[in-house]
């Protein structure tokens, strides 16, 4: 029988400070949730899925303040807890200081980097990925204007912001993109709120296609978009059923598969530093009956001949984390 243990706030914290024996692996999820459905919700979908394959256990953690991060790591390396994966990049600087106190523990860090011999970093070309559902909004809209809504104006969230800045112009040249973000700190990660205000604000500006790109932010810009009739683009997960028929795709960042393939490999998973782009199938777009028919045959062949030439490396879409640039602006 599958067993997941799951720990929440003060509970969790008590928990590990009994020093009861942990279940191998363990999942620590960013602020936002575990069911944000999203980039979090992505991360339990895979631990989910190698219980279910393997009928082992696993122990998950969902983050309540920033002051968790560090205790929750060292106390699950503590108990016995490996390998232990993490979702976020705001996990970098406290793992930096972890990971060397406990060496014969392997730590999985997605979206974040920490330069250790027992660490292993996961990262995407979400770019890539928000070039092609870029393409659908432009092919999409009436208007000829397009709208993003980040979560934290940071450069990753930027890189996202500009690939689908360039697959829109790749789509029409005479398109208009605009560009906003949640916030500057952690909390622009779970304020709906803000981003059905950021969504309605574009809208009044003639958007009638919105990607959110904002953990759990991202479900009041989705909502916020079907209340006003326009489409929309979720993120991470597949987030077509959240409003059939009114959510254009989803960018697929394939997290699921991440945490999956740590959990398998167990304590022989490789450490170093790994990308999960489009041509290895990191990165996609969702088609599925919630949004089959707002795809046209000609959307599904400009999209097939995108991947094919991103795959090929016949196009080569910007990385914003290289320079911290763009050739259309994100800003």
């Amino acid at each position: 029988m599958k067993l997941t243990r799951t720990l929440f706030g003060a509970t969790a914290v008590l928990a590990l400070m009994t020093g009861a024996a942990l279940a191998d692996p363990a999942l620590i999820y960013d602020l936002g949730g575990k069911f944000d459905k999203s980039f979090n919700e992505a991360a339990f979908g895979g631990a989910e899925r190698w219980a279910a394959e393997t009928g082992g256990t696993y122990r998950d953690i969902e983050m309540q303040s920033e002051a968790q991060r560090e205790q929750a790591l060292r106390r699950l390396a503590e108990s016995g807890s490996n390998p232990i994966v993490m979702t976020g990049f705001a996990f970098s600087s406290v793992l930096e200081q972890v990971a060397p106190d406990y060496p014969d523990t392997t730590f999985a860090i997605i979206d974040g980097y920490v330069d250790a011999p027992n660490v292993r970093n996961i990262n995407f070309s979400e770019h890539e990925g928000s070039y092609l559902v870029g393409m659908l909004a432009a092919m999409a809209s009436e208007t000829g204007t397009v709208s993003f809504v980040g979560g934290m104006d940071i450069p990753l969230i930027r890189r996202f912001a500009c690939g689908y800045a360039q697959g829109a112009v790749a789509a029409n040249a005479d398109v208009n993109v605009i560009v906003n973000y949640t916030g500057t700190t952690p909390a622009a990660w779970n304020d709906p709120v803000r981003g059905g205000e950021i969504t309605s604000a574009q809208i009044s500006q003639g958007s009638d296609v919105v990607y959110a790109a904002a953990g759990g932010t991202g479900v009041g810009v989705l909502q916020t978009a079907a209340d006003s009739g326009i489409l929309s683009i979720g993120v991470d997960s597949n987030q077509n059923y959240m409003h059939p028929g009114q959510v254009l795709t989803s960018m697929l960042k394939r997290v699921d598969n991440a945490v999956f393939d740590v959990f398998s490999a167990g304590t022989d998973v490789e450490t170093g530093s790994f990308v999960m782009d489009l041509a290895s199938g990191g990165v996609g777009w969702a088609l599925d009956e919630n949004n089959e028919s707002l795809i046209t045959e000609d959307m599904r062949a400009a999209m097939a001949a995108a991947e094919a030439s991103i795959a090929s490396g016949e196009t080569v879409v910007h990385d914003y984390t290289s320079d911290n640039s763009c050739p259309v602006s994100v800003d």
